[in-house]
């Protein structure tokens, strides 16, 4: 779907534009994620999302500059929470074993998850339709290989099982972190560190090595 040019951008030094009164940019960029879960990236236009706010379209671009805009920063509100957790895994202090490093990273995953639902909901339909989705697909092959490497550290050390492919370890672990975005709901009845802690636990009970 085209969208509208936007209007001229404000002079250099006229300051960040704050948004109109009673909408904040993060209240525009909830409803904007909301709408592109609902409907689509593709199937949602700037005109639907001022709908959905009670503003005009041009009005909505005293909030943000384009469309593409918002689907970048949901993106990267997702990605940033799931590289963080995945580089403080990497990074650990020396000593501290694979094993305990990636049950780390399932535990974090999941609470990045629970905190971002909407914005990974987003991440995980992406299919490379623009740069903006490319780019994100690139952070997420990168998450992935760290997270390969991991298993394989895991695997090397002797704490998991070694007759499972690491990428395809990965692929189920994270899998099953990325089934929640289609059941789970904040304030329901399930706490999310019980979540984590029972994920955690029927992953790698299945995973140990019990030699």
């Amino acid at each position: 779907m085209t969208e509208p040019a936007p209007p001229p951008a404000v002079p250099s030094g006229a300051g960040a534009r704050r948004g109109r009164p009673g909408h904040d940019q993060e209240t525009v960029l909830r409803r904007a994620v909301e709408l592109f879960n609902r409907q689509g990236y593709e199937g949602t236009s700037m005109g639907d999302l001022a709908r959905e706010l009670g503003l005009t379209k041009s009005a909505i671009y005293h909030h943000v500059p384009s469309k593409s805009h918002l689907l970048e920063q949901a993106l990267d509100e997702a990605l940033d929470g799931l590289t963080a957790v995945v580089e403080t895994a990497v990074e650990a202090a020396p000593g501290r074993s694979a094993y305990d490093r990636l049950r780390d990273v399932v535990a974090g995953s999941v609470e990045v998850l629970v905190a971002h639902q909407p914005a990974v909901t987003l991440l995980l339909r992406v299919r490379g339709n623009s740069d903006v989705e490319l780019e994100a697909l690139r952070r997420r092959r990168w998450v992935d290989a760290r997270l390969t490497d991991l298993v394989q550290e895991a695997v090397d050390e002797g704490s998991l099982r070694a007759d499972v492919p690491p990428d395809l370890v990965s692929r189920l672990l994270f899998g099953m972190v990325n089934s929640l975005v289609e059941w789970y709901r904040p304030g329901g009845p399930v706490d999310a560190a019980v979540l984590s802690g029972a994920i955690a636990t029927i992953a790698f009970d299945g995973l140990a090595n019990h030699r």
